[in-house]
């Protein structure tokens, strides 16, 4: 069984993953309503796969016997700059989930709870994907500038993500 503090913290981080997924959800809007399409498909997959986390976190709970309580779930960003400060921001917010991520396994460890720590390895070394992801568009985005052709390329290349 988790502890108390394990459980509220989990709960909270469930509420932090289907927030993510709600703030891609909205960069998605964002870029659908800029004719980015490809950008636009980039952030609905990050918005699934957040929601996928967040669902990996309420299955593990369930399975040891804790209990689930949803939280509010802030209402994201709707406006953005440009492309880069849209990547930009998935950056910032994907380092930001890393802390949460890695003051979870902090309280595992402190806890003793072993089963918890070697659950939150597999989201440990997926923001170190999420990061490097975000990234490499940021740096992408700073080569080509947020207008004409290299950014249509750009965005068409964004949409050829795969699941």
């Amino acid at each position: 069984m988790l502890s108390k503090t394990l459980q509220e913290a989990i709960n909270e981080q469930i509420k932090n993953e289907l927030y993510s997924a709600y703030l891609y959800l909205s960069m998605s809007a964002y870029c659908e309503a800029n004719n980015l399409p490809g950008s636009a498909r980039w952030m609905r997959l990050q918005s699934q796969e957040e929601t996928a986390h967040a669902m990996k976190l309420f299955d593990y709970m369930n399975d040891r016997g804790a209990r689930v309580v949803l939280q509010a779930i802030d209402q994201p960003t709707a406006e953005f700059e440009s492309p880069l400060d849209i990547f930009q921001q998935v950056l910032a917010h994907e380092q930001k989930v890393t802390g949460l991520i890695n003051k979870l396994y902090e309280l595992a460890v402190k806890e003793n709870d072993y089963p918890t720590q070697i659950e939150l390895q597999w989201f440990i070394a997926e923001q170190v994907e999420e990061e490097k992801s975000a990234n490499d568009v940021v740096e992408l985005m700073k080569a080509i500038g947020d207008h004409g052709p290299s950014l249509i390329m750009a965005d068409r290349q964004l949409g050829s993500r795969e699941d």
